[in-house]
């Protein structure tokens, strides 16, 4: 039966100044590790956040595997905020609230509309390798384990880091590998 399996990768290190920063010295390198330990995978696209840090890690990533890169909505730089406060922890409610509207996605909504299109399951086996934003992935992840709505905000990837999740036909999202990072 076929499956799809998606490696969510955290940009490599970005500048520290800036609005869209891009990539240290130090990301690049990191970018290109991530190439190497993802060249075996069968990936046959790279897809990624239209943020500069995130574009610069997956044209590296997609061009040393000789895949397409693509912009995608799927992963965008978002962050789920509650419509309802009282289902996420008041430790967290002051940070929540300092995220800028433009990265607001009520409810996860969008986020829940991205995992499910990016684990749709076709024909034939699909890999492919998307290059997002740490609370992207930590929602990918919360979703995959069927945790409690707030659970994504303490799951923390590391720059260039690799999570996998895998889905098959009749069975419930699966994660294969969880902030696995190499440098």
């Amino acid at each position: 039966m076929a499956s799809t399996t998606l490696h969510l990768v955290r940009h490599a290190e970005p500048e520290r100044a800036g609005v869209d920063p891009g990539l240290t010295d130090r990301g690049r390198q990191q970018a290109l590790v991530i190439a190497e330990r993802l060249r075996g995978s069968g990936a046959s696209e790279v897809l990624c956040s239209s943020r500069r840090r995130a574009t610069e890690t997956a044209t590296i990533v997609a061009r040393l595997l000789g895949v397409a890169c693509t912009t995608s909505p799927h992963a965008a730089d978002l962050t789920p905020l509650p419509v309802d406060w009282s289902t996420v922890p008041t430790r967290y409610h002051d940070s929540l609230r300092q995220i800028p509207v433009d990265e607001q996605d009520l409810d996860g909504v969008a986020l829940d509309t991205a995992f499910a299109a990016v684990g749709q399951i076709g024909p034939s086996d699909r890999t492919t390798i998307m290059v997002t934003h740490n609370f992207v992935i930590g929602w990918f992840v919360r979703a995959a384990l069927d945790a409690p709505w707030w659970r994504w905000i303490s799951l923390h990837q590391h720059h260039a880091s690799i999570s996998t999740i895998r889905w098959e036909p009749d069975a419930a999202a699966r994660l294969l590998r969880f902030n696995d990072g190499a440098m």
